[in-house]
Protein backbone atom coordinates (compact mmCIF):
# COMPACT_ATOMS: atom_id res chain seq x y z
CA UNK A 1 0.00 0.00 0.00
CA UNK A 2 1.39 3.16 -0.76
CA UNK A 3 1.10 6.57 0.84
CA UNK A 4 1.64 10.01 0.04
CA UNK A 5 3.09 12.73 2.09
CA UNK A 6 0.08 14.38 2.62
CA UNK A 7 -1.06 10.48 4.37
CA UNK A 8 1.81 9.96 6.00
CA UNK A 9 1.58 13.27 7.83
CA UNK A 10 -2.11 12.50 8.50
CA UNK A 11 -1.73 9.14 9.70
CA UNK A 12 1.49 10.16 11.84
CA UNK A 13 -1.30 13.10 13.62
CA UNK A 14 -3.80 10.03 13.72
CA UNK A 15 -0.99 8.45 15.37
CA UNK A 16 -0.90 10.76 18.33
CA UNK A 17 -4.15 11.07 19.26
CA UNK A 18 -5.30 9.85 22.43
CA UNK A 19 -8.40 7.91 22.98
CA UNK A 20 -9.93 8.50 19.65
CA UNK A 21 -12.89 6.07 19.11
CA UNK A 22 -13.39 4.82 15.26
CA UNK A 23 -16.12 2.48 13.54
CA UNK A 24 -18.79 5.03 14.68
CA UNK A 25 -17.20 6.44 17.75
CA UNK A 26 -16.75 9.91 18.67
CA UNK A 27 -13.25 10.83 19.36
CA UNK A 28 -12.08 12.92 22.69
CA UNK A 29 -8.59 14.71 23.37
CA UNK A 30 -7.88 16.36 25.88
CA UNK A 31 -6.24 19.67 26.15
CA UNK A 32 -5.07 22.69 27.75
CA UNK A 33 -7.66 24.74 26.39
CA UNK A 34 -11.42 24.58 25.50
CA UNK A 35 -11.22 25.72 22.30
CA UNK A 36 -12.08 22.06 20.13
CA UNK A 37 -11.26 21.50 16.62
CA UNK A 38 -13.87 18.84 14.47
CA UNK A 39 -12.16 16.45 11.72
CA UNK A 40 -13.70 13.84 9.92
CA UNK A 41 -11.98 10.29 9.86
CA UNK A 42 -12.88 7.52 6.63
CA UNK A 43 -13.91 4.79 8.30
CA UNK A 44 -11.83 2.81 5.68
CA UNK A 45 -8.67 4.46 5.13
CA UNK A 46 -8.67 6.29 8.77
CA UNK A 47 -7.70 9.14 6.39
CA UNK A 48 -8.55 12.46 8.13
CA UNK A 49 -9.83 16.00 7.48
CA UNK A 50 -10.89 19.45 8.63
CA UNK A 51 -14.50 19.85 8.72
CA UNK A 52 -14.58 23.32 8.34
CA UNK A 53 -18.82 23.40 9.73
CA UNK A 54 -18.08 20.55 12.18
CA UNK A 55 -20.14 18.22 9.96
CA UNK A 56 -19.08 14.56 8.57
CA UNK A 57 -20.25 12.10 6.13
CA UNK A 58 -21.98 8.94 7.08
CA UNK A 59 -18.41 6.59 5.82
CA UNK A 60 -16.30 9.00 7.89
CA UNK A 61 -16.01 9.19 11.97
CA UNK A 62 -16.22 12.54 13.69
CA UNK A 63 -13.21 13.47 16.20
CA UNK A 64 -13.15 16.39 18.21
CA UNK A 65 -9.67 17.52 18.67
CA UNK A 66 -8.63 19.94 22.13
CA UNK A 67 -11.16 19.56 24.25
CA UNK A 68 -10.64 19.94 28.10
CA UNK A 69 -10.35 17.00 29.93
CA UNK A 70 -11.62 16.73 33.72
CA UNK A 71 -9.38 18.11 35.73
CA UNK A 72 -6.52 16.40 37.11
CA UNK A 73 -6.47 15.42 40.86
CA UNK A 74 -5.14 18.25 43.49
CA UNK A 75 -1.26 18.31 44.10
CA UNK A 76 -0.18 18.21 48.08
CA UNK A 77 -0.19 21.32 49.63
CA UNK A 78 3.53 22.95 50.06
CA UNK A 79 4.34 22.91 53.78
CA UNK A 80 3.44 26.77 55.33
CA UNK A 81 6.22 29.07 55.38
CA UNK A 82 7.76 30.38 59.12
CA UNK A 83 6.25 33.82 60.50
CA UNK A 84 8.30 36.46 60.64
CA UNK A 85 9.27 37.69 63.31
CA UNK A 86 7.27 41.24 65.11
CA UNK A 87 9.44 44.29 64.42
CA UNK A 88 10.21 45.60 67.92
CA UNK A 89 7.77 48.08 69.60
CA UNK A 90 8.75 51.65 69.00
CA UNK A 91 9.39 54.54 72.23
CA UNK A 92 6.36 56.19 73.30
CA UNK A 93 7.20 59.88 73.08
CA UNK A 94 7.42 62.31 75.95
CA UNK A 95 4.15 63.63 77.67
CA UNK A 96 3.68 67.64 77.60
CA UNK A 97 4.05 69.51 80.11
CA UNK A 98 0.26 70.38 82.04
CA UNK A 99 -0.63 73.98 81.27
CA UNK A 100 -0.85 76.03 83.86
CA UNK A 101 -4.63 76.66 85.62
CA UNK A 102 -5.48 80.21 84.75
CA UNK A 103 -7.19 82.32 87.52
CA UNK A 104 -10.09 82.33 89.32
CA UNK A 105 -12.96 84.47 87.92
CA UNK A 106 -14.96 86.83 90.32
CA UNK A 107 -17.63 85.85 92.19
CA UNK A 108 -20.77 87.25 90.22
CA UNK A 109 -23.57 88.70 92.59
CA UNK A 110 -26.36 87.18 94.46
CA UNK A 111 -29.70 87.35 92.23
CA UNK A 112 -32.88 88.63 93.88
CA UNK A 113 -35.26 87.20 95.56
CA UNK A 114 -38.69 85.72 94.94
CA UNK A 115 -41.61 88.14 95.02
CA UNK A 116 -43.42 86.32 97.48
CA UNK A 117 -45.25 83.17 98.80
CA UNK A 118 -43.71 80.03 99.19
CA UNK A 119 -43.10 79.62 95.73
CA UNK A 120 -40.31 82.55 96.00
CA UNK A 121 -36.97 82.47 95.69
CA UNK A 122 -36.22 83.54 99.54
CA UNK A 123 -35.60 81.08 102.16
CA UNK A 124 -38.25 80.87 105.09
CA UNK A 125 -36.92 82.75 108.00
CA UNK A 126 -36.41 80.43 110.97
CA UNK A 127 -37.65 80.42 113.89
CA UNK A 128 -36.52 80.54 117.58
CA UNK A 129 -36.74 78.98 120.30
CA UNK A 130 -40.43 77.74 121.87
CA UNK A 131 -41.62 78.69 118.48
CA UNK A 132 -39.60 75.36 116.73
CA UNK A 133 -41.63 72.22 116.51
CA UNK A 134 -39.20 69.58 117.79
CA UNK A 135 -36.42 70.20 115.15
CA UNK A 136 -39.31 72.20 112.40
CA UNK A 137 -38.25 75.78 112.86
CA UNK A 138 -39.18 77.43 109.11
CA UNK A 139 -42.77 76.97 108.13
CA UNK A 140 -44.85 77.57 104.82
CA UNK A 141 -48.52 78.59 104.72
CA UNK A 142 -50.81 76.10 105.29
CA UNK A 143 -48.35 74.87 108.06
CA UNK A 144 -49.25 73.40 111.59
CA UNK A 145 -47.59 76.61 114.23
CA UNK A 146 -46.26 76.87 117.28
CA UNK A 147 -49.45 77.52 118.53
CA UNK A 148 -51.40 74.45 117.13
CA UNK A 149 -53.33 76.77 114.23
CA UNK A 150 -52.18 77.14 110.93
CA UNK A 151 -49.31 79.45 109.55
CA UNK A 152 -51.01 81.95 107.05
CA UNK A 153 -48.67 84.27 105.79
CA UNK A 154 -44.40 84.15 105.59
CA UNK A 155 -42.31 87.25 105.58
CA UNK A 156 -40.02 85.93 102.88
CA UNK A 157 -38.63 89.54 102.03
CA UNK A 158 -38.45 90.58 105.06
CA UNK A 159 -40.78 93.48 105.06
CA UNK A 160 -41.78 93.70 108.71
CA UNK A 161 -40.22 94.25 111.46
CA UNK A 162 -40.81 92.25 114.67
CA UNK A 163 -42.15 88.91 113.51
CA UNK A 164 -41.58 86.37 110.54
CA UNK A 165 -45.02 84.01 110.36
CA UNK A 166 -49.05 85.12 111.14
CA UNK A 167 -50.80 81.85 112.71
CA UNK A 168 -54.28 81.67 112.79
CA UNK A 169 -55.82 79.55 116.05
CA UNK A 170 -57.35 76.54 115.98
CA UNK A 171 -61.17 76.09 115.29
CA UNK A 172 -61.35 74.74 118.90
CA UNK A 173 -59.98 78.74 120.22
CA UNK A 174 -62.60 80.09 118.17
CA UNK A 175 -65.03 81.97 119.82
CA UNK A 176 -68.35 82.74 118.93
CA UNK A 177 -71.53 85.32 119.42
CA UNK A 178 -68.67 88.40 120.56
CA UNK A 179 -69.42 91.88 120.28
CA UNK A 180 -66.93 94.11 119.23
CA UNK A 181 -67.67 96.39 121.71
CA UNK A 182 -70.90 97.32 123.74
CA UNK A 183 -70.33 101.26 123.42
CA UNK A 184 -71.62 101.57 119.98
CA UNK A 185 -71.52 105.34 120.15
CA UNK A 186 -67.40 106.44 119.95
CA UNK A 187 -64.67 106.12 118.27
CA UNK A 188 -61.21 104.76 119.08
CA UNK A 189 -59.22 106.81 116.93
CA UNK A 190 -55.44 104.14 118.11
CA UNK A 191 -57.46 101.61 115.48
CA UNK A 192 -59.23 104.09 112.89
CA UNK A 193 -57.24 104.58 109.61
CA UNK A 194 -55.37 103.16 107.17
CA UNK A 195 -52.20 102.23 109.26
CA UNK A 196 -54.81 100.69 111.52
CA UNK A 197 -55.82 98.15 109.13
CA UNK A 198 -52.78 96.97 107.65
CA UNK A 199 -50.86 93.73 108.03
CA UNK A 200 -48.53 94.05 111.39
CA UNK A 201 -51.09 95.94 113.04
CA UNK A 202 -53.14 94.05 114.85
CA UNK A 203 -50.90 93.12 117.94
CA UNK A 204 -50.71 97.15 118.36
CA UNK A 205 -54.94 97.36 117.45
CA UNK A 206 -55.85 94.73 120.13
CA UNK A 207 -53.67 96.16 123.06
CA UNK A 208 -54.98 99.83 122.26
CA UNK A 209 -58.42 98.21 121.97
CA UNK A 210 -58.19 96.49 126.06
CA UNK A 211 -56.56 99.52 127.43
CA UNK A 212 -59.46 102.11 126.18
CA UNK A 213 -61.85 99.12 127.51
CA UNK A 214 -60.42 99.76 131.03
CA UNK A 215 -61.81 103.10 131.21
CA UNK A 216 -64.22 103.74 128.50
CA UNK A 217 -65.22 100.19 128.06
CA UNK A 218 -65.57 100.56 124.59
CA UNK A 219 -63.57 97.27 124.62
CA UNK A 220 -65.15 95.52 127.31
CA UNK A 221 -64.06 92.31 128.60
CA UNK A 222 -66.86 90.53 126.41
CA UNK A 223 -65.63 92.29 123.89
CA UNK A 224 -63.87 90.40 120.57
CA UNK A 225 -60.16 92.00 121.63
CA UNK A 226 -60.52 91.10 125.17
CA UNK A 227 -61.64 86.98 123.95
CA UNK A 228 -58.39 86.93 121.82
CA UNK A 229 -55.96 88.71 124.49
CA UNK A 230 -56.74 85.95 127.01
CA UNK A 231 -56.61 83.19 124.85
CA UNK A 232 -54.35 80.46 125.98
CA UNK A 233 -54.51 78.53 123.07
CA UNK A 234 -51.76 75.71 122.03
CA UNK A 235 -49.84 76.81 125.53
CA UNK A 236 -49.51 80.48 123.84
CA UNK A 237 -50.43 84.06 125.62
CA UNK A 238 -49.64 85.77 122.53
CA UNK A 239 -52.91 86.16 120.95
CA UNK A 240 -54.26 88.67 119.74
CA UNK A 241 -57.54 90.24 117.09
CA UNK A 242 -56.08 90.70 113.86
CA UNK A 243 -55.91 94.07 111.61
CA UNK A 244 -58.42 93.56 108.40
CA UNK A 245 -55.53 93.21 106.62
CA UNK A 246 -54.24 90.47 108.65
CA UNK A 247 -57.97 88.50 108.58
CA UNK A 248 -57.96 88.99 105.00
CA UNK A 249 -54.45 87.18 104.23
CA UNK A 250 -55.97 84.39 107.07
CA UNK A 251 -59.11 84.21 104.44
CA UNK A 252 -57.18 84.14 101.11
CA UNK A 253 -53.96 81.59 102.13
CA UNK A 254 -55.99 79.73 104.64
CA UNK A 255 -58.74 78.47 102.15
CA UNK A 256 -60.31 74.48 102.82
CA UNK A 257 -57.58 74.76 105.91
CA UNK A 258 -58.38 75.72 109.43
CA UNK A 259 -62.08 74.83 109.78
CA UNK A 260 -63.51 78.58 109.21
CA UNK A 261 -67.03 78.92 109.27
CA UNK A 262 -68.90 80.95 106.12
CA UNK A 263 -69.63 83.45 108.49
CA UNK A 264 -68.37 87.28 109.30
CA UNK A 265 -65.21 87.50 111.83
CA UNK A 266 -64.32 90.25 113.81
CA UNK A 267 -61.04 92.69 112.76
CA UNK A 268 -58.93 94.98 115.19
CA UNK A 269 -59.88 97.77 112.64
CA UNK A 270 -62.46 100.39 113.28
CA UNK A 271 -64.25 102.22 110.16
CA UNK A 272 -66.12 105.16 112.08
CA UNK A 273 -68.18 105.49 114.77
CA UNK A 274 -70.02 102.77 115.88
CA UNK A 275 -68.67 100.77 113.53
CA UNK A 276 -65.90 98.26 112.81
CA UNK A 277 -64.49 96.43 109.85
CA UNK A 278 -64.94 92.42 109.52
CA UNK A 279 -64.01 89.92 106.92
CA UNK A 280 -66.75 87.12 105.53
CA UNK A 281 -64.88 84.16 105.23
CA UNK A 282 -67.30 82.55 102.53
CA UNK A 283 -67.51 85.11 99.85
CA UNK A 284 -64.56 87.39 100.76
CA UNK A 285 -66.55 90.71 101.14
CA UNK A 286 -65.03 93.11 104.23
CA UNK A 287 -67.88 94.58 106.05
CA UNK A 288 -69.00 97.55 107.95
CA UNK A 289 -70.55 96.15 111.10
CA UNK A 290 -72.54 97.11 114.46
CA UNK A 291 -69.65 96.87 117.25
CA UNK A 292 -72.71 95.60 119.07
CA UNK A 293 -73.18 93.36 116.45
CA UNK A 294 -72.45 89.28 117.72
CA UNK A 295 -69.58 87.80 115.06
CA UNK A 296 -66.91 84.87 115.05
CA UNK A 297 -63.44 85.49 116.66
CA UNK A 298 -60.53 83.78 115.26
CA UNK A 299 -57.16 85.06 117.55
CA UNK A 300 -54.07 85.57 115.71
CA UNK A 301 -50.14 85.80 116.77
CA UNK A 302 -47.08 86.59 115.61
CA UNK A 303 -43.69 85.18 115.77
Amino acid sequence: MSYSRKSAGVLLLVGVLVGVTVGGGVGVIAASTSKTVTVCADKKTNVLRYAKYSECSKTETKVVLNQMGNDGAKGAKGATGATGATGATGATGATGATGATGATGAKGETGAAGSGGSGGGASAPVAIGTNCIATKCTYKIGDTGPGGGHIFFVDYNDQYTGFDYLEAAPSSCEGTGKTWSSDTTNSLVAVNGWAARAVGAGKANSAAMIADGATSYLADISGAAFFAETSTCGTKTDWFLGSLGEMKLMYDNLQGVGGFASVFYWSSSESRVGYALAQEFDAGNQFNDIKGDSLHVRPVRTF
